[in-house]
């Protein structure tokens, strides 16, 4: 049975315009006091939108729209809450909310979930992702302990969409660019090209779905200990969350049923 989460509503304070494809809008509001730190740095909280309102003015569908997505900062002392929006236009549901957000808008949220911090005792830190991962790769990269060995490795359209990024580790952070390509496979083999470091190696490796499933495999006949492997799906490319949430289930029972482990 799925655990029940508290829900929050914080307040917009601003928004800042972080890349061509990414708006970070930073929240606050009383809820702040209460809402949880769960000590990860993935933490995910469902967002809750109101459903889109048909030609007569009523809701087309009764319960929200909702969209997962990673606590990039929780700043208690200032009493904010900051979470980082890829965009595309008017393309999906909150992508547009951000880009549009205003001081003074609402945004309904759970408690935050999680799985993944840096493990202190590891040799070597690989962080994986494209975009949507972007947020929990800055959030990890803050998180590391200072001086750790870290390379990173993070997919995007292009030079416009990198930003700096901040850590107290020694990371080797390489910016990989698709271009006009619809597909992860640029990052799949920039990953098959790395050196692995020796000795145990931690790796974070989220996003595309097809991309992760892709890569899973080969970390794991490289060496990587399937213990020190955080590795998930956040989206599938075509498809909108429900699409996706659905077809990750599916190929869930599908592992299970063929013993993967």
């Amino acid at each position: 049975m799925a655990r029940e989460r508290t829900v929050f509503t914080l307040t917009v304070i601003r928004t800042e315009q972080l890349t061509d494809h990414m708006v970070r809008v930073v929240l606050g509001g009383p809820a702040v006091a209460s809402f949880p730190d769960n000590g990860f740095s993935d933490r995910y909280v469902k967002l809750l939108f109101p459903p889109p309102v048909g030609e007569d003015g009523t809701p087309a569908q009764e319960r929200p729209i909702m969209r997962t997505y990673t606590i990039r900062r929780h700043d208690r002392a200032a009493g904010e809450v900051s979470i980082d929006f890829v965009t595309h236009g008017d393309s999906g549901v909150a992508g547009p909310w951000a880009s549009a957000a205003q001081p003074g808008d609402e945004l309904t949220m759970t408690s935050p979930g999680g799985a993944y911090r840096p493990d202190p005792t590891a040799d070597h830190h690989l962080l994986i992702g494209d975009e949507a991962a972007l947020p929990a790769i800055a959030a990890a990269l803050e998180d590391m302990p200072v001086g750790a060995n870290v390379t990173a490795l993070i997919e995007v359209a292009g030079p416009s969409d990198e930003m700096t990024l901040q850590s107290p580790a020694a990371v080797d952070l390489r910016w990989i660019h698709r271009g006009a390509a619809s597909n992860s496979d640029t990052l799949v083999a920039a990953v098959a090209a790395l050196d692995l470091p020796e000795g145990r190696v931690q790796a974070f490796v989220h996003g595309e779905l097809h991309m992760t499933r892709a890569l899973r495999p080969q970390l794991l006949d490289r060496g990587i200990d399937r213990e020190l492997l955080s590795l998930s799906g956040y989206w599938r490319r075509g498809k909108d969350e429900d699409g996706f949430q659905a077809e990750k289930r599916e190929l869930s029972a599908a592992d299970t049923a063929g013993g993967a482990a």
